[in-house]
């Protein structure tokens, strides 16, 4: 689970939540942060990692971009009260995911993107995922089959899963996409070589990521991570 203890205290942490209602008009629950006049503003989604809930990258926004807006999503499957899950992991091994569970999970991640710009009026251009763990990899299973939909995204310390690598093909519309990378050279749970991969493989696709190694860092996002992240975000929308 990330930590941001290094950003931000517990108690700072805790009264920021407080004050961010949980809202349910759109097909998932999410956190919000967003201006009054939001028409053609950035919309940025976090998607969060296995076992979490959409609190968990909410606080992120105040070192990003003050211009954009912010959306936390909560996952929809449940596994314990406050935790959650994108889909379930398929065997044991590398990390896979149930098929049914991403094309379940993509659909309404999708119809959420798509029902969010409307309400924030913006355009699909405007509208990047960030993800972290398996919310990157939603991340990617989103934005590589639906390239429309989404102007771009981040994949923090997460993979390209096996059954969306099988299936990708050189596509124009994906050549559009902006995309971050970053990834811990010690992380023990998704392996430093499952940024690269995917990197490597984008780039065999004509995609052009922007790539970050984080050295030392685990399984976790860092305060350099977010600086990179921020300046990526700021470049899309100068």
């Amino acid at each position: 689970m990330l930590k941001l203890l290094a950003l931000l205290t517990l108690l700072a942490s805790t009264a920021v939540h407080a004050q961010a209602p949980l809202h349910t008009d759109l097909p998932l629950k999410y956190l919000e942060q967003a201006h009054a006049e939001s028409r053609n503003l950035p919309l940025v989604i976090f998607l969060h990692g296995y076992g979490s809930n959409e609190q968990d990258l909410f606080d992120i926004k105040d070192e990003l971009p003050p211009q954009y807006n912010y959306l936390s999503v909560r996952a929809p499957m449940t596994l314990e009260e406050g935790s959650y899950q994108w889909f379930r992991q398929k065997g044991e091994g590398a990390y896979d995911g149930e098929t049914d569970d991403l094309k379940a999970s993509g659909q309404v991640l999708r119809d959420f993107v798509a029902q969010a710009a409307k309400k924030y009026h913006t355009e699909a251009d405007k509208v990047f995922l960030v993800g972290f763990s398996q919310g990157a990899m939603m991340s990617y299973e989103v934005a590589l089959r639906h390239p429309d939909v989404v102007g771009g995204m981040a994949a923090l310390s997460g993979r390209i899963l096996p059954v969306l690598e099988s299936e990708l093909k050189p596509d124009e519309k994906r050549q559009q996409l902006a995309i971050f990378i970053g990834h811990g050279t010690a992380d023990t749970l998704l392996p430093y070589n499952d940024g690269t991969d995917a990197d490597s493989l984008l780039q065999r696709l004509s995609l052009k990521p922007e790539f970050h190694a984080y050295p030392g860092v685990g399984h976790s996002i860092s305060a350099t991570e977010i600086q990179d992240l921020r300046a990526w975000l700021q470049r899309l929308n100068p």
